[in-house]
């Protein structure tokens, strides 16, 4: 009986304090790349991180494929939904969201959460034993009343765990929102959008908010966030200090991509119907364009913004990417060797583009320089399991088989598909002399166990 409710407390706290973090973990979770969205947030972030104290380079910012506006924190990553961006009209209120969850970085409230489930299954533990103790020695007595007493004592236990943890995250969830307006006011930004997002959560649980108890949940009523930092916000000098107009149309850029890419067609007319001439209504109408209709129909469409922004290298990206469905690769691989020279050879995820589009192009020439650019974007991110693959398929068609079996080993190593890894892994190390760096990356991978 002990332990079954210790595992019942264990349950019940993991699913409230980190289902999301530890959902962002695992392979099922379905992560977006995009080299234009992800330069946006890396720039809302910046200013915040600096005033935080929390190193940029050692912190990453992750895209999550879901429609809800969610974010959150795992280890040294930030997760934001797309939905997020989708439903935030403008970039302070995602400022503001990443502001929070680099409040909970800055204050270690992992560790300490950490500490606190330590402690709230001790309690639990220790109350559960004793009542089951209690109960047993009612029984043994026959004193019913003294075994009812025992029971309720080790329920009582897992309550008193539970809501003391509940409580502990909700005074972190006020300590991450304070300090998010105090790094906002460091910057010069306002925290409007901040309670612009408690007003929207607000609103979404109107309906239910009477029948929340508020002691048995992780974050506070958003009303009670709102009442803790409307003054404080309200007294900044910046409040009503408004986005840039260039922020502001890159921020809806990435709205229109996410609604064309995500959302389905109709869905960047629907949200941008009253500013269908917008540059970031016709980026979306193109974009949608591609996806649902006509490539070639497409390529006139992004020409047109070339023509306004020639030197904006996400317009030349998603040129390739067109290109590429038309089944012109030389095409797409001067698109992406345009937007890899814009910016600085700073985008991995366009150079792993150009890679791919290399490869389909074929010829030595190309398939040469697309492991060059493949292992540079490699070196820049080490995790994308799209450069391994189109590595593979680059020295597979010059004939290098040790390489291309090193490389799909890498693929699916990053992929979290280990038993096949290692497979390929093996294969590897018998076309390399023992002791080569080929080998000996081979030998890690196939030695590679997941922690447990």
């Amino acid at each position: 009986m002990a332990r079954r409710m210790l595992h019942c407390l264990l349950v019940v706290a993991f699913a409230l304090t980190a289902v999301a973090p530890a959902a962002a973990q695992s392979t099922r979770v379905p992560i977006v790349r995009d080299a234009e969205i992800e330069a946006l947030l890396a720039d809302y972030a910046e200013p915040i991180m600096r005033a935080a104290g929390v190193k940029r380079n050692r912190t990453e910012i992750v895209l999550v494929n879901q429609r809800s506006f969610n974010a959150f924190v795992s280890g040294r990553k930030i997760f934001i939904n797309v939905g997020a961006i989708v439903q935030a009209e403008t970039p302070n209120e995602i400022i503001g969201v990443i502001a929070h969850e680099v409040g909970h970085l800055a204050g270690g409230h992992q560790d300490r959460l950490r500490q606190q489930i330590d402690r709230a299954q001790t309690i639990a533990a220790v109350t559960t034993v004793l009542g089951v103790g209690a109960a047993i020695a009612g029984g043994v007595s026959g004193n019913r009343q003294a075994a009812q007493a025992g029971g309720g004592i080790a329920a009582g236990g897992v309550e008193a765990a539970q809501r003391g943890l509940m409580s502990y995250r909700r005074s972190e969830e006020l300590a991450a929102d304070r300090a998010a307006v105090d790094y906002l006011n460091r910057t010069g930004q306002s925290a409007k959008g901040l309670l612009t997002t408690f007003v929207r959560f607000q609103r979404d649980i109107s309906l239910i908010a009477d029948r929340i108890n508020p002691y048995k949940i992780s974050h506070p009523l958003p009303r009670e966030r709102l009442s803790a930092l409307e003054t404080i916000a309200r007294q900044s000098p910046h409040f009503d200090k408004t986005d840039s107009a260039a922020l502001q149309r890159r921020h809806n850029r990435a709205r229109a991509k996410i609604l064309a890419y995500v959302f389905g067609p109709g869905a960047v007319d629907d949200a941008f119907q009253d500013a269908p001439n917008s540059q970031a209504a016709r980026y979306g109408k193109a974009i949608s364009t591609f996806l649902y209709g006509s490539p070639r129909d497409a390529v006139p469409m992004i020409d047109r913004l070339i023509a306004e922004s020639p030197n904006d290298p996400y317009l030349h990206e998603i040129k390739g990417e067109m290109l590429l469905r038309a089944q012109d690769a030389q095409g797409a691989v001067n698109a992406f060797s345009r937007a890899v020279q814009l910016t600085n050879g700073n985008a991995p995820t366009i150079q792993v583009a150009l890679g791919h589009a290399l490869v389909l192009a074929g010829g030595e020439a190309n398939l040469r320089r697309a492991i060059g650019e493949l292992e540079v974007a490699i070196t820049l991110d080490t995790a994308n399991t799209r450069a391994y693959q189109h590595l593979a398929m680059a020295y597979g068609r010059l004939g290098a088989d040790g390489e291309a079996e090193l490389a799909t080993a890498e693929a699916n190593f990053h992929a979290g598909r280990y038993d096949e890894a290692r497979r390929f892994a093996a294969r590897a190390k018998r076309r390399f002399e023992r002791g080569a760096p080929q080998w000996l990356r081979a030998d890690d991978i196939q030695r590679f166990r997941v922690p447990r």
